[in-house]
């Protein structure tokens, strides 16, 4: 829900399948309930809001994959190219269950359950 709709035409013009939470759920969801509906689904949750990567962490989760993506400006006339570039280099990665930051100069890729270093 932090992110605009419009995100979805950018993926799907990408190749990739994308749905808005707002189209599929409540906007006053939990984000347990959204987490546990891309898990099922086979989806991957795209977002800004850090408290996903906080819940694979103390969930121990390995799924779903979660793509954070960090700046100033984050609407997808901006930073479009940035993320439909991490998603092709973090292509294999998602699919096996990953947090991705992507943020305007480095992204980061750590492996699903995340550990305590």
């Amino acid at each position: 829900m932090s992110l605009s709709p419009a995100w979805v035409a950018v993926l799907d013009s990408d190749g990739h399948s994308a749905v808005h939470w707002s189209s599929i759920g409540s906007p006053s969801a939990p984000d347990t309930e959204l987490m546990s509906w891309a898990r099922d689904n086979d989806h991957i949750v795209f977002t800004n809001d850090l408290d996903y990567g906080a819940l694979l962490f103390v969930t121990g989760a390995i799924a779903p994959s979660v793509i954070q993506i960090r700046g100033e400006d984050v609407r997808p006339t901006s930073a479009g190219e940035m993320l439909l570039s991490a998603l092709r280099v973090a292509e294999h990665e998602l699919t096996q269950g990953a947090l991705i930051t992507v943020e305007p100069r480095r992204r980061r890729i750590a492996s699903l359950p995340l550990r305590r270093s």
